[in-house]
């Protein structure tokens, strides 16, 4: 980023004058750009940082359009202001958040969690990090699980007529997957996703019977495993999607997607458990293992609504279609085996 030289960093980190920046992008985000930036100072201090990661827009006008249009640049900032601080989960400390609301500009500077070891979504994960996963995720979930102050946070979702006129764009955005990926996917995958056609009304204005925040794209590209030189055993990053809603989907599309199919067959019910248990001693107790495990069932199909229409709405990449075919493939072998559809 052009702006973000020495004199910018300074003055925005409130640290001694910097005398010399280097930076080098990092992650794999496609509707925004992440960048660490090396400092050093004029002066060192003990309490300066020696780098930070910068989160910009993206450059790609498509996905830009697309994180202006769902609200994900308002969601991310918002949620670094008023949820993180609420929450247990562990995310990054923010040193400077701004975001125009004309032109849909931001900029997050927050600490390195470095060194950490990324997630692969995919080469997936082992089933001891899935279950590290499921213990962090309950943290952000138990909180404010069933409270009504995120009903005051209208940026946590969509206004009614954007989401209707996303509910009109799944027809045709499930025949352009199609089109774009038919000679590569699977008939089954194929069919299942074409299943969805029907579905974005039902889908998208779904009210489950007790609502929390939740991060809408829990996976291994957004995780970071042993953070800050293993001072964290997990760090969440990517709030762009953060919603409310059931927070079980996140348990669904993180296994669903994160697990390959036969390790996720084999385990997801142990580490479900693992989520609810946690979810209990954090004090929910409204919510049974019965209800949870229905709940996970049915939500395996967001995860493939998710691969479907994030492979449409941003910027086509070879990693990007790699990954939203990993998707599609795992998510829809959950969805198959767990009788998703008809749950719904």
């Amino acid at each position: 980023m052009k702006f973000a030289d020495a004199a910018w960093l300074s003055a925005h980190l409130g640290t001694p004058p910097i005398a010399h920046v280097t930076s080098e992008p990092v992650g794999n985000g496609l509707v925004g750009t992440s960048i660490r930036f090396t400092l050093t100072y004029e002066t060192p201090t003990a309490e300066a940082p020696a780098s930070i990661v910068g989160k910009f827009p993206a450059t790609d006008p498509t996905s830009r359009e697309s994180g202006a249009f769902l609200r994900l640049y308002l969601r991310e900032t918002s949620f670094y202001r008023h949820i993180a601080p609420l929450v247990k989960i562990r995310t990054p400390r923010v040193f400077y958040n701004d975001y125009n609301p004309e032109t849909h500009d931001f900029v997050l500077l927050f600490e390195d969690l470095a060194p950490a070891r990324g997630g692969d979504q995919l080469a997936g994960c082992d089933i001891s990090d899935a279950a590290t996963a499921m213990r962090e995720i309950a943290g952000l979930h138990a909180p404010l699980w069933g409270n009504p102050i995120i009903d005051k946070f209208d940026w946590l979702t969509l206004p009614q007529p954007e989401t209707q006129r996303l509910v009109h764009l799944v027809a045709p955005v499930a025949d352009m997957f199609q089109e774009r990926f038919a000679n590569t996917l699977e008939p089954d995958v194929m069919q299942a996703v074409m299943r969805l056609k029907p579905m974005g009304e039902t889908i998208l204005f779904d009210q489950p019977r007790v609502r929390t925040v939740l991060h809408g794209d829990f996976r291994l590209d957004n995780v970071l495993f042993d953070a800050k030189g293993g001072q964290w055993p997990l760090a969440t990053v990517d709030w762009q999607t953060v919603g409310r809603g059931c927070g079980t989907q996140d348990a669904s599309y993180f296994l669903g997607a994160g697990l390959r199919v036969w390790d996720r067959a084999a385990h997801e019910q142990d580490l479900l458990r693992i989520y609810h248990d946690q979810l209990v001693q954090y004090g929910v107790h409204d919510y049974s293992w019965e209800e949870c495990w229905r709940d996970y069932r049915k939500h395996a199909l967001n995860g493939l609504f998710m691969a479907m229409f994030s492979a449409i709405s941003v910027a086509r990449t070879d990693r990007g279609d790699e990954m939203f075919l990993t998707m599609a493939r795992r998510h829809a072998q959950q969805a198959l085996e767990l009788n998703a559809f008809e749950l719904w």
